[in-house]
């Protein structure tokens, strides 16, 4: 039996709702084995972040030489960075390696906290050139460019639409070339959504380790996230955790 080696590169949530935590748990659900190199250390819960200590770039460096040389790589997921050296050097080293990179562009916590200074944001520039598919929500879209952006690309960008407005989320694969595909759902009312974002391209990263193709691996990855909103245990006084322990709703069972 084979399992899918995911490379998970993120900060560190405390509150266990998002970044490494989310990952490990998300990937470790769908089957994968996970693998961390944690780039910054947050002290944060459901209410916010209160304090963020970044990781040094040789340290992240070290985390991903370790893992990758022995255990072995079949997808990446990047996250928060916690500074432009640790994007840069991240970037570069990960540029040598042929498997799936899935990154998504962190910039702030569901609480409203910054977790990207605009040194770091300017260094995603070279992290989306080695991505295989990039996921911002509609304000990181925004911050990267825009519609210029998906114009002048390369690279596959999944745009999520959970900072829209109305009753329906839309999300939309942009692909190099112009090509579209749209996935839509009923919004799901609850203020236990906190790492949506870290889960979905955790999932997906998943997916595509396992073989799947981009498409199929996003649409389990948005079923999986949708479950896990309707599983979430209600924690915290704040932005609370999903239910990524799916005891309550099975994913499959999520109908597109």
């Amino acid at each position: 039996m084979t399992i899918p080696r995911i490379l998970v590169i993120a900060g560190s949530d405390s509150g266990g709702g998002a970044g490494i935590q989310a990952d490990v748990k998300t990937i470790t659900i769908l089957g994968g084995h996970a693998m961390t190199a944690v780039t910054a250390i947050t002290a944060q819960n459901t209410m916010g972040v209160q304090a963020v200590m970044p990781v040094p770039a040789a340290m992240v460096l070290a985390q991903i030489d370790s893992v990758a040389g022995d255990i072995g790589v079949d997808a990446v997921k990047i996250g928060m960075l916690g500074s432009a050296e640790v994007a840069m050097a991240v970037a570069e080293r990960l540029a040598a390696l042929d498997v799936p990179i899935v990154f998504d562009p962190v910039m702030i916590a569901t609480s409203g906290d910054a977790l990207a200074d605009a040194a770091t944001i300017a260094a995603f520039a070279r992290l989306m050139e080695i991505a295989t598919l990039v996921t911002p929500n509609l304000p990181e879209l925004r911050a990267l460019g825009g519609e210029a952006m998906l114009r002048r690309t390369d690279t596959a960008v999944l745009v999520k639409g959970g900072h829209g407005e109305g009753d329906e989320i839309t999300d939309e694969l942009v692909l190099p070339g112009g090509d579209r595909r749209i996935w839509t759902g009923e919004r799901i009312a609850t203020t236990s959504s906190h790492g949506t974002g870290c889960t979905l391209a955790s999932a997906i990263a998943c997916g595509l380790g396992a073989g799947l193709t981009m498409e199929e691996a996003i649409t389990r990855a948005i079923r999986f996230v949708r479950a896990a909103l309707l599983s979430a245990p209600g924690l915290g006084q704040g932005h609370g955790p999903m239910g990524h322990a799916l005891d309550v709703v099975p994913f499959d069972e999520i109908e597109d």
